[in-house]
């Protein structure tokens, strides 16, 4: 979920460049985010309480959509039409954020 919801925030950067430098700048930021985030996983490196920091970042970032987009379902909508980016990388990152968190709850340590 961490590759899939990163690798769109990179592709979606290159659309949300049109509305903002800045707004291009932190999607990029986000999803080189995840995508280290799922490099760290597979490594010796990782440990039990990063579950936890995934699952917080995956929140904070379903949550960041709201201030940009709008507090309610229309966040998920650009123009008057269904963002299937919107969609897709919130799904990733609610899925990422359960299963992180199941994780932390059931691995020894």
């Amino acid at each position: 979920m961490a590759l899939i919801t990163g690798i769109l925030h990179l592709v979606a950067s290159t659309n949300a460049i049109e509305m903002s430098l800045l707004l291009a700048v932190l999607f990029i930021l986000n999803g080189l985010g995840f995508i280290g985030g799922a490099i760290l996983y597979v490594t010796r490196f990782w440990r039990r309480w990063l579950f936890l920091v995934a699952a917080l970042y995956a929140i904070v970032t379903i949550l960041a959509l709201f201030p940009v987009q709008g507090w309610g379902v229309e966040a998920f909508y650009m123009q008057g039409n269904l963002n299937p980016f919107a969609v897709i990388t919130k799904a990733a990152e609610a899925v990422l954020a359960v299963c992180a968190t199941y994780l932390y709850l059931t691995s020894g340590g």
